[in-house]
C-alpha cells in the first residue's frame, strides 16, 4: 500500500508525467469558459468576415490599382506615391484642416452636454418625470440624418420657420442651412439635438453606480448641491469621462458622411469637406481606388495614434484609460 507524499506548505504537488503545468491550466479554462467561447464565435466571425478581412484590402493604398484589369493580385505595387499626392493636394489639405477644426469645436461644445445633460436628469426626483424626459431625448437618436436635415431646414432654412416669422413681423429672413460661415455651429447643433440624449445614457449608468450614502453624508456635514456634485458625482463620472474622451479622439476624424454629403451642395465643399466626403468624391465617384483608400488609411492611422497618445496621457494621469498593462 503507498501513500502519497505530504504536500508542505509553499510546496506544489508534482504533475504526473507528460503533463506540463500550462497544459493543464489551458484545459482548465477551456472547460470553465467553453460556454462562452461558444456565444462569442458567432461575433467572432462577424468581425472577421466583415472587418478583418476588408481590412487587407488596404494594400491598394500602395497599388495604382485597377479593378478591371487584374485586381488587387495584378495591380503593380508604387509604394508611398498615393500618400505623396494627397499630401500635395489643396483639396486633401483643406479636408484635413476643416475636420480637425469640427472635432475640436464638437469637443468642447458638445461632449460635455450629455455630461450635464446625466446630471439634470439624475436630479430629477419624480420617476415618471423622470422617464418622460429621457423618451424625449433619447429619441432623436433613432431618426436618420435626412429627416434631421430636414427638419433644421423646416425651422431655419430659407423658407423655414424662423425666416417666415422675421418677414412677417417687418425683418429680413435669413436661411443659416446655406450659410458657410456659420456651418460648423449648425452641424455641431445638429449633432447636441440628435445624440446628446443617447450620449447620456452611459453617464447615468455611471451615476447609479455611486454610494447613496456619500451624499446623506455629505450633507449631513453641511455640504451644498453644487459642493456635493463637485466632490462626489463629478470624481464618480471622472474615469467614464476619461474614458470615453479617449474614444472620441480616436475617432476624432470621423466627423461624419451623410450629415456633411446631404449639406455639401447648400454650403459649398470650402467649408463641408471632411475626411470621409474627400475619399468618397475623390476615390469612388473619379474610380481612383487607391487614392481614396489612401485617405482613408491615412486618417485611420492618425486615429491611432491619436488614441495611444489619449491613453497614455490617462495613465500619467492616474486613470485605467482604455486599456492598461497589468
Amino acid at each position: 500500500m503507498t501513500t502519497e507524499p505530504e504536500v508542505r506548505p509553499g510546496q506544489t504537488r508534482a504533475e504526473p508525467a507528460g503533463r506540463r503545468p500550462k497544459d493543464v491550466t489551458r484545459r482548465a479554462r477551456l472547460r470553465r469558459d467553453w460556454p462562452l467561447l461558444v456565444m462569442g464565435m458567432p461575433m467572432l466571425l462577424l468581425v472577421t468576415a466583415f472587418w478583418w478581412v476588408p481590412t487587407l484590402g488596404n494594400v491598394i493604398a500602395l497599388q495604382d490599382y485597377n479593378p478591371f484589369s487584374g485586381g488587387i493580385l495584378g495591380s503593380p505595387l508604387i509604394g508611398f506615391t498615393n500618400f505623396q499626392l494627397l499630401l500635395g493636394d489643396p483639396q486633401f489639405i483643406r479636408a484635413m484642416v476643416n475636420t480637425l477644426i469640427i472635432t475640436a469645436f464638437q469637443l468642447v461644445f458638445y461632449f460635455p452636454v450629455p455630461v450635464a445633460l446625466a446630471l439634470l436628469l439624475n436630479s430629477i426626483m419624480s420617476p415618471r418625470l423622470r422617464a418622460f424626459v429621457q423618451g424625449v431625448v433619447y429619441l432623436p437618436h433613432f431618426f436618420s440624418w435626412v429627416l434631421v436635415i430636414a427638419i433644421f431646414q423646416q425651422m431655419i432654412g430659407g423658407a423655414g420657420l424662423l425666416a417666415q416669422t422675421l418677414r412677417e413681423h417687418g425683418h429680413q429672413g435669413v436661411d443659416l442651412m446655406t450659410n458657410s460661415d456659420t456651418f460648423i455651429l449648425l452641424v455641431t447643433s445638429q449633432t447636441v439635438w440628435k445624440d446628446a440624449g443617447w450620449g447620456s445614457i452611459i453617464f447615468l449608468a455611471a451615476l447609479s453606480t455611486i454610494d447613496p450614502n456619500l451624499y446623506e453624508a455629505a450633507a449631513v456635514d453641511g455640504a451644498t448641491r453644487w459642493r456635493r456634485m463637485w466632490h462626489i458625482t463629478l470624481p464618480g463620472l471622472r474615469p467614464v469621462i476619461v474614458l470615453l474622451l479617449i474614444l472620441r479622439l480616436g475617432d476624432a476624424l470621423n466627423v461624419g458622411f451623410e450629415q456633411f454629403m446631404l449639406q455639401r451642395s447648400a454650403v459649398g465643399s470650402q467649408a463641408s469637406e471632411v475626411f470621409d466626403t474627400f475619399a468618397y468624391y475623390s476615390g469612388l465617384r473619379t474610380g481612383d481606388l487607391g487614392y481614396g483608400a489612401a485617405a482613408g488609411l491615412f486618417k485611420g492611422v492618425v486615429g491611432l495614434i491619436l488614441i495611444l497618445s489619449a491613453n497614455r496621457v490617462a495613465h500619467a494621469l492616474g486613470e485605467r484609460g482604455v486599456w492598461s498593462k497589468s
